[in-house]
């Protein structure tokens, strides 16, 4: 199994101290949690993409590419990049150099997004989202695969033998396909044979493997080997301890001040104590064994061989979150990787010497 810590980059004050960083004291902290995920040991770092409030994570590239300048060995990861908002071409341009000043550490997860204020300035709408997510992708797919495209969407001016540049450094940059809730998702990974990230944040278990039941059963459809399927999975919160009673304890000022928050909100509560929420949810809240019981437990309903942690603090203190993070690699990561598969490729970066200048733009 692989760890991967992301953050979204929200911008907002402390769930606990009330104080709210600048916006870029914010940025330069989202750089630093990438630096620290690359010196302990992490696999890979993500950042997502929102264009409203209250995240900072509109311009991924360019956080991903300073990330990239600040690190050597780490992977990086868009979490997700929202394809259904944006101009397929122009993706392609800006991570294709990404790719190049990353030497091959980019993986990208895409998703058609999610809320009205992003879809209302890109004028998206409920109901053309998946349909643009999905002609955005063919796009971008055929535009690393290929030299020049040719192509007449729906969505954006047609393209007629059209080269574009640069030519990537991956050939092809693997793409994984975020979803929630949506079986379009993947329903599209399955389709053109790419790994399938599974949210696995905001309800129980059993909503997402049902989702990743589905992603399998159409992967075979498709006529793939069940063996190169792939699943990642993501986790509600990270705060591990050297007992139990001490995770609860430090942990439960967080979690009181953001139902507390939700409440305010109006939103529905999902778990209405932390106990629940480390007992039903996807969080890893407790001491390095309990937090290994429970990874082994959803691998068995998600048969997941990739996993995403918190890369921040968000509401814990910096050091408490520093000595968490420490605690699971020295302690939970390394008997996970021992005990439960990896993806079924290599995780290093690939030599383009050794890659086809083109490969075909469907199926592979």
């Amino acid at each position: 199994m692989r760890f991967i810590a992301v953050t979204l980059v929200v911008q907002g004050p402390d769930p606990v101290t009330g104080r709210q960083p600048s916006t870029h004291e914010r940025l330069r902290q989202v750089v630093d949690s990438a630096v620290l995920a690359e010196e302990l040991g992490f696999d890979g770092w993500g950042v997502g993409e929102r264009h409203e409030r209250p995240f900072l994570s509109s311009a991924p590239t360019v956080l991903l590419a300073h990330a990239a300048a600040r690190t050597r060995r780490i992977r990086l990861f868009t979490a997700v990049t929202t394809l259904s908002l944006l101009d397929p071409v122009r993706a392609y341009e800006d991570y294709a150099t990404l790719d190049h000043l990353s030497e091959g550490r980019l993986d990208l997860i895409i998703g058609k997004g999610n809320g009205s204020a992003q879809r209302e300035l890109f004028h998206v709408t409920p109901e053309d989202q998946w349909e643009r997510n999905a002609e955005s992708y063919e796009i971008f797919r055929t535009l690393w695969r290929q030299g020049a495209v040719t192509a007449t969407p729906k969505f954006r001016p047609a393209l007629a033998d059209a080269e574009v540049w640069p030519r990537p450094y991956q050939r092809p940059v693997r793409v994984w396909h975020g979803s929630a809730t949506s079986r379009a998702s993947a329903d599209l990974a399955a389709r053109y044979g790419d790994p399938l990230f599974s949210a696995n944040v905001t309800n129980p278990v059993e909503p997402y493997a049902e989702l990743v039941a589905h992603y399998r059963e159409r992967w075979a459809h498709y006529g793939h080997d069940p063996a190169l399927a792939a699943v990642g999975a993501g986790t509600a919160a990270l705060y591990a301890a050297p007992t139990s009673q001490q995770a609860l304890a430090d942990y439960r000022p967080v979690f009181e001040a953001r139902l507390a928050t939700q409440r305010a909100a109006g939103f529905d509560i999902v778990f209405p104590t932390l106990e629940d929420f480390v007992e039903r949810s996807s969080a890893l809240i407790g001491s390095p064994q309990q937090i290994t019981d429970k990874i082994h437990r959803y691998h068995k309903q998600l048969g997941h061989s990739v996993l995403h942690v918190q890369a921040e603090p968000n509401g814990l203190s910096p050091a408490r979150h520093r000595a968490s993070l420490e605690l699971f690699q020295e302690r939970v990561a390394p008997e996970l990787r021992d005990a439960l598969p990896d993806p079924p490729w290599p995780w290093a970066p690939v030599n383009p010497d050794e890659q086809p200048s083109a490969v075909p733009a469907q199926g592979a």
